[in-house]
């Protein structure tokens, strides 16, 4: 390991301890767009991910130039096992999981999800139509190196948290079940609380004991269920469509 490597380890060893892992170039352009609390950042390839803001995130092509540590790709393949394809990876401090009131727009409720993947799409959705939030219950870290990954870094562009069922934000509480009503009859108030459960069992008793309303994602007979990704992006398209057509 030379001096520049030896230096920069040291670097990221400092600032590891409550960091986010940020893998990639889309995790830290999004990270830097959205104003993340970012504490080191490596490359193994400057003309590379320089090369790349300039095709993609001309925004974001100074920070990088500027602080940017250069380092060999081996240390990258240490500090990131799977490897980063892009040469650039980053440590960043996670959200502060606060909501401003009153809400102009929904808070997304994942009960007890299971895939980190589908987690850090569900984050990248909610990024992507606006929302207050994504809240998760259960084991799960919705900040978890894989989850973050999943959201392309999107997790600063909205509020991203892990709660108890006794904890959630004020808002009527929808719950979406094949029993519910028909979502694309549905109004889907700003305030609102969409909460989701798992693809086998769906939603738990009390969580559905809680709900202000059921609501059922149209779906052809013997299809068993939708991916919860997917059932989150109806589900918000279905609450955009209320701001896009109101009168302005």
């Amino acid at each position: 390991m030379d001096e520049r490597d030896v230096e920069a380890l040291a670097v990221w060893r400092e600032a590891l301890p409550g960091a986010v892992l940020l893998d990639g170039f889309h995790a830290v352009k999004h990270a830097v767009r959205f104003g993340a609390r970012i504490r080191v950042v490596l490359t193994s390839d400057r003309q590379a991910v320089c090369a790349l803001a300039d095709e993609l995130a001309g925004d974001v092509r100074a920070y990088i130039e500027e602080t940017a540590r250069d380092v060999s790709a081996s240390l990258v393949r240490d500090l990131v096992p799977r490897g980063s394809p892009t040469g650039v990876v980053a440590l960043a401090e996670p959200g502060e999981g606060e909501f401003r009131t009153p809400r102009a727009a929904p808070i997304v409720l994942l009960e007890n999800p299971r895939n980190l993947g589908n987690v850090g799409a569900v984050v990248r959705l909610a990024a992507g139509f606006g929302v207050a939030g994504v809240l998760t219950t259960g084991e799960l870290d919705p900040w978890h190196p894989n989850v973050v990954r999943g959201s392309a870094g999107l997790h600063f562009a909205t509020t991203v948290a892990r709660v108890a069922l006794d904890e959630l934000p004020a808002g009527p509480i929808y719950v979406l079940d094949p029993e519910g009503a028909d979502l694309r009859t549905t109004a889907i108030p700003d305030d609102a609380v969409l909460a989701f459960g798992t693809e086998r069992h769906g939603v738990s008793a009390e969580l559905r004991r809680r709900a202000d309303r059921l609501v059922a994602i149209p779906m052809r007979p013997r299809v068993s269920s939708y991916n919860l990704a997917t059932s989150v992006g109806m589900t918000l398209f279905r609450w955009s469509m209320a701001s896009a057509n109101a009168p302005g």
